[in-house]
């Protein structure tokens, strides 16, 4: 006979009434959620009550407490019923409420004792502490790159599965994270809800923010190991040092030239493809892309509400006013990843860049010929006009190119 059997007196009145308590629970829980007790394993010996295990209706997902079951529950039902009283997002858990106050709040109370970084979160600072420690303890065995979380290795390893579960209902581009869907729908909606104090720009993912800080507090941690030069974003260090190895992955499928980055490649294909749809109504110039048309509209505009005050010349665009303040600092953040150039604007640079894209967008209207600039286009087409609008004051000889009038003028004033 089984032991538990002989017991007697209070002892066994109250396994009975737990028993019988633990058993009213699990009806409950059947007649509302239909949900099925399942013991894992068997035993002889009843001394001990089998915990039941409530298994989700929706995702077939199995909890051992009735509590976690209608926390779970939330994920079905969108149910966030904690909510912040400062911004009005909401949450599914308690717990993520009391967390997310502390952005309001600025509290950090886990501090590194490395380099004395302050976090909100320990599993925060648990991961910043493998930064100093260069530990990355999740390998992949596809490709053995290595990871701090297990996490990001699980969310890698989709790379060579393929596996793209979450489809964009827009567009219909596949993710294999549900985080980079949710980002990518967020491109579409065009919110930026990340913004940045020190000059009011606004981004998608915080990660951006977090980059563009770096041109604010002028952190460069990441040097490249064949020059002096320092980066503000790995990614940046790692394109530049294909300048040194000579390293260009992209590789245009039409012609075969390759490139450093992606992004030179994608100019070139304008070259192939660059269909120039948008049409200024103002004059007769065309745009590959809507946002080129948008911004040069605004040339036709005569209102310039942006001065500057060193020399008072005025400007319809924000961006030209900082990009003409730069002439007067030096400054110039916008790098050619093919050959290392700079330049103060990023229209400098995309013009610079047809060198080594090969691109020409600009066809002769009486030949066969085409230029990478519009100024070349100009002086070409004026060896079939005839034209000559440069003269020389002294002995009124006229030139098509004003390079050819200060070569003229340099030799005339030499021989006087």
């Amino acid at each position: 006979m089984t032991p538990s059997l002989f017991r007697s007196g209070p002892q066994r009145r109250r396994n009975l009434k737990g028993e019988n308590k633990e058993s009213e629970e699990v009806t409950e829980a059947e007649e509302k959620h239909d949900f099925k007790p399942v013991i894992k394993s068997t035993s002889p010996s009843l001394k001990r009550k089998r915990k039941p295990s409530f298994t989700c209706s929706q995702c077939g997902k199995r909890l051992s407490y009735k509590q976690s079951l209608k926390i779970h529950m939330r994920v079905h039902s969108k149910e966030r019923p904690f909510i912040c009283d400062q911004c009005g997002t909401s949450f599914a858990l308690k717990g993520s409420l009391k967390h997310h106050m502390k952005i309001h709040t600025g509290e950090k109370p886990y501090t590194c004792n490395q380099c004395g970084q302050s976090f909100t979160h320990p599993s925060t600072l648990k991961l910043h502490v493998h930064s100093h420690s260069g530990e990355r303890p999740y390998n992949c065995d596809q490709c053995g790159k290595k990871f701090i979380r297990i996490g990001s290795l699980r969310a890698h390893f989709k790379v060579h599965t393929k596996e793209k579960p979450y489809v964009c209902s827009l567009c219909g581009k596949g993710f294999s994270q549900m985080g980079a869907l949710k980002t990518h729908q967020q491109r579409h909606s065009g919110v930026k809800n990340h913004m940045c104090f020190e000059c009011g720009k606004s981004f998608i993912r915080d990660a951006e923010l977090k980059q563009h800080q770096k041109t604010h507090t002028g952190e460069k941690p990441y040097k490249c190991s064949h020059c002096d030069k320092s980066f503000s974003q790995s990614g940046h260090r790692k394109i530049h040092e294909r300048i040194h190895t000579g390293e260009k992955p992209h590789t245009c499928n039409q012609c075969g030239m390759s490139f450093t980055h992606p992004n030179t490649l994608r100019l070139h294909l304008l070259s192939h493809f660059g269909e120039r749809r948008y049409n200024c109504d103002q004059c007769d110039k065309t745009f590959v892309r809507a946002v080129c048309l948008k911004s040069h509209q605004k040339v036709h505009l005569k209102e310039k509400p942006y001065k500057c005050s060193l020399c008072e010349r005025g400007f319809t665009q924000l961006s030209a006013f900082k990009s003409h303040q730069r002439r007067h600092s030096g400054e110039k953040n916008y790098m050619c990843f093919e050959c290392g150039k700079t330049f103060i604007t990023n229209a400098e640079l995309k013009l610079h860049q047809r060198i080594h894209t090969g691109e020409k967008p600009y066809t002769c209207s009486h030949c066969d010929r085409r230029f990478s600039w519009l100024a070349s286009l100009k002086i070409h087409e004026r060896s079939h006009t005839g034209e000559k609008p440069y003269h020389c004051s002294s002995c009124e000889k006229s030139f098509s190119k004003l390079a050819s009038l200060l070569s003229h003028r340099k030799r005339k004033c030499q021989m006087e």
